[in-house]
Formats: structure tokens, sequence, C-alpha cells
């Protein structure tokens, strides 16, 4: 249930007029991303308004000839999508905060400082984001924004994304233990069972997560496995 007092404005002005609803903050935003939240779960109060805090409920016909439909979960979907949420000035920051570590992360697992083929910790990333003063946008898709963040940070920041190819092989004592942490990490990968019951795979991923896959199949097999790197590719 949606908290009233928390609750914020979203609003889309559509032919010369204001449309508002009331809505979850963090829904809200997680809805505008497309991150799987039912429009339902997002609502404080199905009702459309010209000003939400008034009131005001605006007639089914306005909305017809509006929206081209009085279903107010059909309409609030466009006002999300399409309009702005009127966050307070503490939301915003924590979004901003929350948006600027999910892009640290993204480029910690992408790249590498060249200058030793290491990953950078997410908050050496984020202390240079910081530096920068690069404007980090709450409402636009981390991904969108990394490219803009990495230029902006270059010069404080050697970064250099690249994936690797590497093949592990891993002892069959331990392979039972280390295939299912292998799917939750990566997902698709190229494997072969040999003839000893060693299981071999092959995986494609970005350099900065390379430790930790080590890291992860080294507790399992106590460092009890072999790895080559492929091949290396710059991005």
């Amino acid at each position: 249930m949606v908290d009233i007092d928390k609750a914020v404005v979203s609003r889309l002005k559509k032919a010369g007029k204001k449309f508002e609803i009331l809505v979850d903050p963090e829904k809200a935003l997680d809805f505008k991303g497309k991150k799987g939240v039912n429009i339902e779960d997002v609502l404080a109060y199905p009702g459309i308004y010209h000003d939400v805090r008034r009131g005001n409920a605006i007639p089914e016909s306005e909305l017809q000839m509006i929206f081209g439909t009085t279903n107010t979960y059909e309409i609030a979907r466009k006002i999300i999508t399409e309009g702005e949420l009127q966050f307070t000035t503490e939301q915003r920051r924590k979004f901003v905060e929350n948006k600027k570590k999910e892009i640290a992360d993204i480029i910690s697992r992408r790249g590498i400082n060249p200058q030793t083929n290491t990953p950078h910790p997410p908050q050496r990333i984020l202390n240079a984001i910081e530096k920068s003063g690069v404007n980090i946008d709450p409402l636009i898709d981390a991904e969108m924004q990394v490219n803009g963040v990495v230029e902006s940070i270059k010069s404080l920041l050697p970064i250099k994304f690249q994936r690797v190819v590497i093949r592990i092989t891993i002892p069959s004592q331990f392979s039972g233990k280390t295939y299912p942490i292998l799917k939750r990490m990566i997902g698709k990968f190229n494997e072969q069972w040999l003839n000893d019951g060693s299981l071999q795979v092959t995986l494609d991923i970005p350099a900065g997560i390379q430790d930790n896959v080590f890291k992860k199949i080294g507790d399992v097999t106590k460092g009890n496995f072999k790895s080559e790197t492929i091949k290396k590719v710059d991005l």
C-alpha cells in the first residue's frame, strides 16, 4: 500500500491542461524505468486530476477526448511515462545517489585500469564522479549515462572497457558445486565435461568481473583450478 504522506505528484501537460496523479516516488521511478512494477502498486489513489492536491476529479468525457480512454490505469501509465515526477529535494538527492552507485557498479564491472589491468572499485569511481561534477539524471536509465560519465571522469581516472574470453578447467570433485555458481554469475557460457569428470568452461565476460569470478571459483576449489586467457577485446 502506498503511503499517502510520502506520495508525490506525477504530472503530464496535454492539450494545454495539467493532468496529475498521486504516486509512490520509488515505484513510479521504477515503473518509468520499465523495471516490471505493476501500475496498481504505483498509484496512491486511482484518480486523475487537474490539481491532485485540490482533488477535483476530471469528467470522463474530457478524459476520453484527451486520452482516448477513461481507464484510470491506462491514463496513469501515460502520465508517468510521458510526464514528470515532482520529487522533493531530499527525494531527488536520494535517487541521484542511487543512480550514481548503479553507474559506478556498471563501470567497475566492465572497465579496468589500463595501467594495472585490474578493475577500479566502485567507490573509487564514485569519488571521481563527485570530483568531476558530471550531472546524473535519476530519471534516465543508468546504461544510457555510462559513456557520458566515463568521458567526464577519464581525465581523473584511467579507464578502458574490455571483454575477456577465458577458459577454466575445474577438477571433478569441485565441478558440481562450481557449476551453479557460474550459472548465477555469468548465465550462458560454453561448457564441456571432460572424460575424467572435470568441467571446462569458456567465459566471455567484462574484464572488470574476472577477479571476482576467479575468487568465487577459488573459494570452492581452494585454488585448485586452471585458467587460460584466450582473448582480450578492447571496447
